[in-house]
């Protein structure tokens, strides 16, 4: 993952109608990581997705390296299906092999729920099984979005000891959050600073 790299450049972002932020700039090299921060609605999905290649940029430019795993409310498993499997399909599509997504499952003490179906699982583990599918996914970026929430101080830990082996190995970590998380003097991006004025805001009617 030597070579990963994530740069944003004025980066601005329209949903229905609303400019929710503008003038957003980041540059993270390989073992970098940034956590935005802000109230409810001001844009930190958003901006995940926006890196992610899931929402165009209104105005800017998002330049990637490597690739891209997101976490965000949709967990995306097979309810039905046992956890195993579940997180199989994601990591046949990202051409993980079996030894990748063991270790995943180890990573978040997911491995004695292996054949337990999604369905079972409490909403705790159901989030540690969404960011079981990130690690296996090998990509270079992690976008995580509040991935504490629903953890228990001992699964904050485990996601705390994946995040820094992500970054030890040359990943990015770019993670939106209201509570505290386990990572090393990120780059913060106060999203209330990037808030449009009213100017800007009519000009996009």
């Amino acid at each position: 993952m030597s070579g990963a790299a994530l740069r944003l450049s004025g980066l601005a972002c329209l949903r229905g109608g609303r400019l929710l932020f503008a003038g957003v700039d980041l540059v993270l090299a390989a073992g970098g990581s940034a956590l935005l921060h802000g109230a409810n609605g001001i844009g930190k999905s958003s901006l995940l997705r926006q890196c992610a290649g899931l929402l165009p940029a209104y105005a800017g430019t998002i330049d990637r390296q490597g690739g891209v795993a997101l976490a965000d409310e949709r967990l995306a498993l097979d309810m039905e299906l046992p956890l195993h499997r579940a997180l199989g399909f994601w990591a046949k599509l990202d051409r993980a092999d079996d030894a990748a997504l063991d270790r995943a499952l180890h990573a978040m003490a997911l491995a004695p729920l292996r054949d337990v179906p999604v369905r079972m699982l409490s909403t705790g583990q159901r989030k540690r099984a969404m960011l079981a599918r990130v690690i296996a996914s090998g990509a270079d970026i992690w976008l995580l979005d509040e991935p504490a929430n629903g953890l228990d101080d001992a699964s904050v830990a485990l996601l705390g000891a994946a995040v820094a082996d992500h970054l030890a190995a040359g990943g990015i970590v770019v993670a939106a959050s209201h509570q505290p998380l386990p990572l090393t003097d990120p780059v913060r991006i106060a999203m209330a600073a990037h808030a449009p004025d009213p100017a800007q805001e009519a000009s996009c009617d």
